[in-house]
């Protein structure tokens, strides 16, 4: 037996139920990260599937990034005040109910209805990270928030050449069931295992704050993400983007105001929170510029004199072993948190990343090269996103540590939905024409990875200027 001090009093837990519970909340981090890439080799042929059009179809995949950006503050902020389990198992219900809804139909309406509930799936990682702090002993914290955190690249990553495999073999309706019953299994071990945190915020639910912040995103994001397809000065999208302007500035107004707002602005302006969330943007931009364009690299006809003409299948597998090289780095990622601090460690990573695009730049002539450089490149995120955590929350109260980590989860949304739009619109201008086919030219693919390049450097900057402190004891140590 071993005695937990971390959650507000002392709780007796057998030696094995700590690695349970992470073992458990990582499984479930890595089923919401898988929901990001569920239907990534559908998209070519979701026009015919759905009996839409390219635009329309489109929808399905951009529904669940914003759902996930809106939702993933708004549970962290639940989760503070009336429990972090219970949130889970309720993402984890809407994730079902999600999935059951795509799993019965090919109708487009109820398609993006039940990828928009997929997506609400994503705030299980910083709800998960947070329980981590509460239930954990100190020294296996850093290690425990290390495996939770690249869950979000491992997820993704192993998820392509899975859902590639089913969608090649199978219906493609069977992509949602298994959502639906990895689901399940999820909730029935949480259930099991992980305990509810004894830690609350006592105060009333900020609704009219999650209604402001939602209105906002939206606004936001989806001129970022369909800029390209509307027209980047049409009506739409600068309209939607002015919209969000002054929204977003008077939900910050409201939030200054307000005893018990949903995002402490006053918090997330400190420094350490401040820079940790500007670094984290970029990393996402830099993370989702390689989920992009290697699968289209790897795709492309050999005729174009660059590509490798691989299939959906073979293609995801290349790309797996950057997943499994964040999954297999968590505990030496802890171990570098532990000796030289969250800061530095952040800084290394984004360097590391810019390192592997550089990589990609230079080398990029057969499959073991890109394998080479998407391992780098994963290596470095898988580093960069264990110090996140670490950094957010040495700086802000126990009691916000699942709004703050919410907070910084879409951060890195933001971050990779500015990258999807970037990248889409840098390829679509940079091609050439093969068999009468405009296709990505060679220089749109480097372009692409100077940028991304450009975007982990800019990473390092920020972190940099992340103030130094000492490691606080909580958020160190290995699992």
């Amino acid at each position: 037996m071993r005695t937990n001090y971390t959650s507000g009093g002392v709780v007796s837990r057998p030696e094995g139920s700590g690695r349970a519970i992470v073992v458990v909340l990582a499984s479930c981090g890595l089923v919401a990260s898988f929901m990001q890439t569920l239907v990534v080799p559908l998209i070519p042929v979701f026009p015919k599937l759905l009996h839409a059009s390219p635009a329309d179809a489109s929808w399905v995949v951009t529904v669940t990034l914003l759902a996930a950006a809106v939702i993933t503050p708004v549970s962290g902020r639940l989760g503070d005040l009336y429990g972090k389990r219970r949130m889970i198992l309720i993402s984890l219900a809407v994730l079902i109910a999600g999935s059951v809804v795509s799993a019965t139909t090919s109708a487009l309406a109820f398609q993006i209805l039940g990828r928009g509930l997929q997506g609400c799936a994503m705030g299980v990682i910083p709800l998960g990270i947070s329980i981590m702090r509460d239930e954990l002993p100190p020294e296996r914290v850093g290690g425990a928030i290390s495996l939770m955190s690249a869950t979000l690249g491992v997820g993704g990553a192993i998820g392509l050449p899975v859902a590639a495999l089913v969608a090649e073999n199978a219906d493609w309706h069977v992509l949602f069931w298994t959502a639906a019953g990895l689901g399940l299994a999820c909730a029935l071990l949480i259930l099991t295992v992980v305990p509810e945190s004894s830690l609350r915020t006592p105060a009333p639910f900020d609704y009219f704050g999650a209604f402001g912040l939602a209105a906002g995103l939206l606004c936001l994001l989806l001129p970022v993400v369909k800029g390209g397809t509307w027209g980047w000065t049409s009506a739409p999208t600068l309209g939607l983007a002015a919209l969000a302007v002054v929204i977003l500035v008077g939900w910050g107004a409201y939030q200054l105001r307000r005893r018990d707002p949903l995002v402490d602005l006053r918090v997330s302006s400190r420094r350490p929170v401040l820079f940790t969330n500007l670094a984290s943007i970029m990393v996402g931009f830099a993370l989702y510029a390689m989920a992009l364009s290697f699968p289209q690299l790897l795709q492309a006809p050999s005729s174009t004199g660059y590509g490798l003409g691989q299939t959906m299948v073979e293609s995801g597998l290349t790309l797996a072993p950057n997943g499994l090289v964040m999954m297999l780095l968590s505990p030496v990622s802890a171990r570098l948190i532990t000796r030289f601090g969250p800061r530095p460690t952040l800084m290394s990573g984004a360097l590391v990343i810019a390192v592997g695009y550089g990589f990609a730049i230079v080398l990029m002539d057969n499959a073991l090269e890109l394998i080479t450089a998407s391992v780098i490149i994963g290596a470095g995120v898988g580093i960069a996103y264990a110090a996140m955590p670490a950094l957010i929350m040495g700086s802000v109260p126990v009691t916000e540590t699942a709004s703050a980590n919410g907070l910084n989860a879409l951060m890195r949304s933001v971050g990779t939905a500015v990258s999807s739009a970037v990248m889409a619109a840098m390829l679509a201008q940079l091609t050439i024409s093969v068999g009468g086919l405009a296709v990505p030219s060679l220089g749109g693919f480097r372009a692409t990875f100077a940028v991304a390049a450009c975007a982990a450097l800019a990473g390092v900057a920020l972190a940099a200027l992340v103030p130094k402190r000492k490691v606080a004891p909580v958020l160190v140590g290995v699992v």
